[in-house]
């Protein structure tokens, strides 16, 4: 039976990430919007970038502005290199610098192989695997420029890729996305190695079965909750804040010596429960 109790919102103290400065892709609903908000809450001064629905994001800013540091809305397609390119320079010039990049914006489009069309094939690594390179390409650019602030953090900088547990589980039916999450792991490794010598951590979560309002079908009924929990050991569904709290200690010197890591945060979901019973 699924608790329904997720992450509590006031775990992380106010001043984890005093003075950082942070861009959340994809931030005006679901994980992304839950981050902003728990990164604004950690001290953060927070970029709430999004797509469409201007008016969302500018509500996530009000939420995140009550904490008492900034954040700003900007209107950006991560998929586009000269828009991601513009977004990160305007973050530098506004907010003085960039110390924290969640690449979270990702999104679906599901169907059968054989009846998937190129366009949702290249849309889904578009967004998700190309979108997530630029981001990080981008803010390693600041990073680099200004070095260890010892006063701010112990690293240059943190990458923080959203992936998925389908980086490692298949997903019949969603090639294009599983592909996209497992382009990241490799991404988001690849990166760690290359730049931990600069400072600079990337590091990824993995979220599993988060109940948002993109996936709302998978577990808004009591059949569909019933059955997403078999897949679940910890026998909940997530929240967004579940995600928030990972990226938030992921992006703070707590967790200062954690390269190139993928923080599974899914309740087990990545341990196979088929098999609990002996396969």
């Amino acid at each position: 039976m699924d608790s329904t109790v997720g992450a509590p919102q006031d775990v992380i103290p106010a001043h984890l990430l005093k003075g950082q400065k942070a861009l959340v892709t994809g931030a005006n609903s679901g994980i992304g919007k839950a981050t902003a908000i728990g990164l604004g809450r950690a001290g953060a001064d927070v970029v709430v970038n999004y797509v469409a629905d201007q008016e969302s994001a500018e509500e996530v800013v009000r939420e995140i502005t009550s904490f008492g540091v900034r954040a700003a809305a900007y209107e950006a397609d991560v998929s586009q290199e000269d828009q991601v390119v513009a977004m990160v320079d305007r973050m530098v010039r506004e907010f003085g610098t960039i110390d924290i990049m969640v690449a979270n914006a990702g999104l679906q489009r599901d169907s059968s192989f054989t009846e998937m069309t190129l366009a949702q094939w290249q849309k889904v690594l578009d967004v998700n695997l190309t979108g997530q390179f630029l981001c990080a390409r981008e803010a390693t650019k600041e990073f680099v420029r200004r070095g260890v602030v010892p006063e701010v953090s112990r690293a240059a900088g943190k990458i923080i890729c959203m992936s998925s547990v389908h980086q490692l589980i298949p997903w019949a039916g969603h090639v294009n996305y599983a592909s996209s999450k497992g382009g990241v792991q490799m991404m988001m490794e690849t990166l760690a190695q290359e730049l931990a010598p600069q400072k600079i951590r990337v590091n990824a979560v993995a979220p599993g079965a988060i109940r948002t309002p993109i996936n709302r079908s998978a577990w808004e009924t009591p059949q569909a909750r019933e059955d997403l929990l078999k897949l679940i050991p910890y026998d909940r569904i997530g929240d967004p804040d579940d995600i928030a709290n990972a990226v938030v200690v992921l992006a703070s010197d707590l967790l200062d010596y954690v390269v190139g890591t993928t923080l599974y945060v899914d309740g087990g979901m990545t341990l196979f429960p088929g098999f609990a019973t002996g396969g």
